[in-house]
């Protein structure tokens, strides 16, 4: 098995168009179902009120210092890439919010094989839907759509049960180097930065499972002309 760790965060868009063209490479991957993948948490602004109902264009105007239209400029392009990846996105939808208890339900969720249906539902909800995935009263919605019991994850949630788990999760990405994401890390030996394209995906995964899975050749031992027996394959072998 493959175990391909990505770190992320549910309104970083850059975030939702890797993770389809991961996906895109993976479906390409010859190998995809020896590949295990986890979501790790990443926050891109843990002091982000969940409730501040300030949209995505004023977050941008006043972080950046710009006009409340130049921030509209700024998102055709990554709608433009969404699109290109089968992704809709509407900016004019989504709001600032914190992630943390986001991040919480993922770990959740995993605990019953839903972490992969719980990221998704997420993203499509914060960019294509709208939703303020800070919203615990929406958070608990969310997961009854992909299986989980409403009223256990709104419990959950009231509690800080897995704050520690999204909080261990961060300081490792930290000691890893990540400054940024979508941060893909494969079998602790390879690294994509960014929302790369399918193929480069693609290509790194083959490079790691080529590095854990080396190729041999199968000798047919009943044949006596494919075999060395006279010693002169040996390493301390004469050569003439």
């Amino acid at each position: 098995m493959l175990k391909v760790e990505i770190w992320s965060d549910y309104v970083c868009p850059f975030c939702y168009i890797g993770k389809r063209k991961f996906e895109l490479a993976l479906d390409k991957f010859a190998h995809k179902d020896k590949i295990e993948v986890v979501f790790k948490s990443f926050e891109l602004d843990s002091g982000a009120d969940p409730n501040s109902n300030i949209s995505t264009y004023s977050m941008l105007a006043a972080k950046y210092g710009m006009s409340i239209e130049k921030a509209k400029e700024t998102t055709v392009n990554v709608s433009e890439q969404a699109a290109a990846v089968g992704l809709t996105f509407h900016f004019d939808l989504t709001v600032s919010t914190n992630t943390f208890d986001a991040h919480r339900l993922v770990q959740y969720a995993a605990q019953f094989g839903k972490q992969k249906e719980m990221s998704e539902r997420l993203f499509k909800a914060y960019f294509t839907e709208g939703e303020n995935v800070g919203s615990r009263e929406r958070l608990a919605v969310l997961a009854s759509q992909v299986g989980l019991d409403e009223k256990a994850v709104a419990e959950m949630l009231q509690t800080s049960e897995f704050a520690d788990i999204v909080r261990e999760e961060e300081a490792e990405g930290s000691q890893l180097g990540i400054r940024g994401v979508p941060f893909y890390v494969i079998d602790r030996k390879y690294a994509v930065s960014g929302a790369q394209s399918p193929e480069v995906f693609l290509d790194t995964l083959n490079k790691a499972w080529e590095a854990k899975h080396p190729a041999f050749i199968q000798v047919n031992e009943d044949d006596p002309d494919a075999l060395c027996t006279d010693g002169y394959c040996a390493t301390d072998s004469p050569k003439s």
